[in-house]
Parts: C-alpha cells; sequence; structure tokens
C-alpha cells in the first residue's frame, strides 16, 4: 500500500536473504522463475535471450508511471532517470508521478488504452497486479530474471510476493510479472522532545507504548498523529494492531492458506482502534485529516507518535532532525523479537504492449542494482537488497535506527504482507470498514464479518475454479 502506500511497501541489512520468509512454504515451488511451465493470460514470453543494449535501440521515448512522489523517493528517482538517460543519451524517460491514490485510480485505464505506459509500479495483489495479469496487461519478467541475475540478487521471497500463477487466479507463485526497489516496514515514529517533557522515554514494550498514552493525553499532548481521508493509512495502524495479537494468523489469511477475519485477533484490534479514537488518543475527525497534513503536524510537534511506513522517514527528517525516532512496534517483551505490517515497494512492471521492452528491462535492472541501493540510501530509502551505504549509516540516526528496525525484523521474520492484498476488492472493503470503526458507527463485531463475508466469498470461489480446473 507505498508508499505513500497501502500494499502499500525497507532498506534490509546483510541478513535479509536469509529472512524475510513471508511464507516460504507457500514460495518454495515458485522460487525459480518459469516452473509453472508456462505464461498467463495474454502475456507473452520468450522474448529475450541476451542482455538488452538500450544504446542500440535507436531514439526511444520510455514512458513511466510511478507513485515515487515523496522526498527521499522521488530525489533517488529523479537522480537514477538523469543518470540513465546520461548512460544511454538516445533514450528520454517521461516520467508521470502520482500518489499512491491517484496511481491506484487512474493506472488500469492507462495500462489498457491505447497508448499504455512502457512501465509502472503496480500494487502486489489480487486488486491490481493479479487483475492486471488477467486481462493480459503485464510481460513476464522470467526471461529477464535469468539474464540480470534477479533470481539471485534477491531472495526468493521477496520475488514470490510479485508472482502471478499460470492460470492468473493466485499470486504468491508461478511467474514474475515486477520487480521491487525499496523495502519498507510500518514503523514507531517518534518526538523525542514531547516524550521527554512527558517524562517518557522510547517504549521497550508494547504495554510501555500503550501505557504512555495515557499520561500523553493526561498532560495535554496528542499521543498519536493520524489522518485517514486517504483511506489506506488505517489499513496501516489496523494492520500493526492485528500482528500483535495474531501475526502469523494474519499472514496465512493474506496468502489465501488462513481461517479469515472472523477471529478475536480482528476484532480485539477494530476494538483497540476504537478505543483510542474514543479516548482522543487520535485527532479528532481523523477521517477527515489527510495523511500528508497528519505526517506535516507530526513533524511540527503536534504529536508523540506516529504509525507510518518508513518511507516518510526523509521527509519527517528533514524538519524533525534529532527529534525523530523511529523503531519497529516495540514487542510484547523487552528483547522479544518484533512483528509489523511490511514487505517491499510496489513492483516495477514492463506493460504487455509496451514498445520498447528491452530498454524496459534495462531500465528496471538499473533501478534495482548495488549503484542503485546505494543512491537509494543517501536519499534516506530503504533498498529492497542493501548494497555498500547502507553498512556507513550511522546508528544513531533515525537511518541508522531504520536499517536497524529492518534487520530485527528480517532475523525474526517479522513482516506480515499487506491486508489489501487479501481479495481483488478487499482494499475497498477494508478501507470504509476502517472508517466506520474509527467514527465509532461500526462495532468490533459488524467489522470483522464485513471482512469475512468479503474473503470468504472470494475463497469460496477460488476453491470452485480449483476444483472445476482439477474436472476439466
Amino acid at each position: 500500500m507505498e508508499f505513500a502506500r497501502t500494499g502499500a511497501r525497507p532498506p534490509r541489512g546483510r541478513a535479509v536473504p536469509a529472512a524475510l520468509a513471508l511464507g516460504a512454504v507457500l514460495f518454495a515451488a515458485g522460487c525459480v522463475p518459469g516452473t509453472d511451465g508456462s505464461g498467463a493470460a495474454g502475456a507473452r514470453t520468450g522474448v529475450a535471450t541476451a542482455v538488452p543494449d538500450p544504446a542500440t535501440a535507436g531514439k526511444v521515448t520510455l514512458t513511466v508511471w510511478d507513485q515515487e512522489i515523496r522526498g527521499g523517493t522521488n530525489g533517488e528517482i529523479q537522480q537514477l532517470n538523469r543518470e540513465f538517460e546520461k548512460k544511454y543519451p538516445n533514450v528520454r524517460i517521461k516520467r508521470v508521478a502520482r500518489s499512491f491514490t491517484d496511481l491506484k485510480t487512474t493506472l488500469k485505464l492507462a495500462v489498457s488504452g491505447n497508448n499504455p505506459p512502457d512501465v509502472i509500479q503496480a500494487n502486489q495483489g489480487y486488486p491490481d497486479m493479479v487483475a492486471f495479469v488477467r486481462a493480459g496487461l503485464l510481460t513476464p519478467l522470467d526471461d529477464y530474471a535469468g539474464i540480470y541475475d534477479w533470481n539471485t540478487r534477491y531472495p526468493a521471497t521477496l520475488l514470490g510476493l510479485n508472482r502471478v500463477s499460470a492460470d492468473g487466479r493466485d499470486f504468491g507463485r508461478g511467474r514474475l510479472y515486477g520487480i521491487s526497489q525499496t523495502g519498507e516496514y510500518i514503523g514507531l515514529y517518534y518526538n523525542k522532545d514531547v516524550l521527554r517533557k512527558a517524562g517518557l522515554k522510547p517504549p521497550r514494550t508494547w504495554g510501555e507504548f500503550t501505557d504512555g498514552l495515557a499520561r500523553l493525553k493526561d498532560r495535554g499532548e496528542l499521543p498519536i498523529q493520524f489522518g485517514n481521508l486517504d483511506k489506506y493509512p488505517a489499513i496501516h495502524t489496523f494492520g500493526v494492531l492485528q500482528d500483535q495479537l495474531g501475526a502469523a494468523g494474519a499472514r496465512d489469511t493474506v496468502l489465501g492458506r488462513g481461517d479469515g477475519f472472523d477471529n478475536a485477533a480482528t476484532k480485539n484490534a477494530a476494538a483497540t482502534l476504537a478505543d483510542w479514537a474514543k479516548r482522543g488518543y487520535l485527532p479528532g475527525g481523523a477521517n477527515g485529516l489527510g495523511y500528508d497534513d497528519a505526517a506535516k503536524q507530526f513533524a511540527s510537534g503536534d504529536g508523540a507518535y506516529l504509525l507510518t511506513g518508513t518511507w516518510q522517514l526523509t521527509d519527517l527528517k528533514k524538519p524533525m532532525g534529532d527529534k525523530l525516532g523511529i523503531m519497529p512496534p516495540p514487542p510484547a517483551k523487552a528483547g522479544a523479537a518484533p512483528v509489523t505490517t511490511g514487505g517491499q515497494g510496489l513492483a516495477w512492471s514492463i506493460t504487455s504492449r509496451s514498445r520498447h521492452p528491452e530498454v524496459a528491462a534495462a531500465y528496471l535492472d538499473f533501478l534495482t542494482d548495488a549503484h542503485a541501493a546505494d543512491v537509494m540510501t543517501r536519499h534516506g530509502v530503504l533498498p529492497a537488497v542493501p548494497a555498500r551505504a547502507a553498512d556507513r549509516v550511522s546508528p544513531d540516526t533515525a537511518d541508522g535506527q531504520m536499517v536497524a528496525g529492518w534487520k530485527r525484523l528480517s532475523a525474526a521474520d517479522g513482516l506480515v504482507p499487506y491486508l489489501d492484498y487479501s481479495t481483488p476488492s478487499f482494499y475497498d472493503t477494508l478501507s470504509a470498514a476502517l472508517q466506520g470503526v474509527i467514527s465509532g458507527k461500526t462495532s468490533p463485531d459488524a467489522f470483522a464479518a464485513t471482512l469475512q463475508k468479503d474473503y470468504g466469498a472470494f475463497m469460496k470461489k477460488r476453491r470452485e475454479q480449483h476444483t472445476s480446473a482439477g474436472t476439466e
């Protein structure tokens, strides 16, 4: 989610390839590109056999749609685009940068139109990536993954999150339809000055964090800055709450092998979110406050905490300086393994009707190689696969805290995929239902029932499709 995003999307430490297991059993069968033996609906395969050379492509305009509009990610994309054009003077990159919400709203029409972009960022999961694959709108990247060694550059589990099955029904296995540039996790940002004035320290446990909210409120401070006008922020906040109560169950459900959402973890997480709103731990009228506006208010000193993604670090660090801290949401017990929502940024994909697929593939490789990872790190952005610069980040800075948090999460297999991956309609269902929880109009029981209705109907349809396919 990005980003600002939902499915929404971390520099990891050197330990990343051994970690981030996000359902390793599910992905084990699909960790080698092309093992499903065929392409997805309408997609072409076998188009590349050697490393493409954009210099021989003649004059090319490569149209790229992305949602990297924030300070750090926008800066590193701008730099890498300039470097790519300098390396290949015959190539001009025509960039269309939109917010995550705008991209999600307009991308389907653009990709299916008469003049689609060459490269897009596609949100993983059923609503976007799987839907595009089923419509034959994306090019499978398995050949390029072999040519450019993406199979060894990325852990199989990261590649797995950008895979769609050959029949276009499932994500997490099958052919590769994108590679991600950034990693990300939902972290607990904190204002050191606000905490100190309230007599609090950065919390070591989840209990210390929640106990301190009442103290902050009593001292006249806003405990948690939060704006949900854009709808996706509540998905992240709710995901963190649910992770504290049942991360394994949430992960299994997102990956299509769990019991769903009609359970105690879902209801208790919703009840906690509603209680925070009722007690004034969140801003009044949070559903009407924009995500970016909330972040700006936090940066100006209004709020002790902000629960959001690592993609916000650069924008917050500039005005806050040394006042800013970040950590993964603290665990139940001091020193225990952390858990939170996260994974990787939106996938960079090549559209099936791109006029320059080989130039586009070279561009994707350029955005994600070791040099790009160093550029990202210098811009305060977490690369999906870290490189040399990540080891030089001072541990006393917010950047260093972000990297250290990623290392702990990776080592502990503490990342839960974004909940909106769950079904084709789940982003809309979940975001609307959460607005009701925050406003007090939707009870935790009704909330869980709403999610389960969507999830259950989708899972039933999947079973019927697989049963039908098995008997044909």
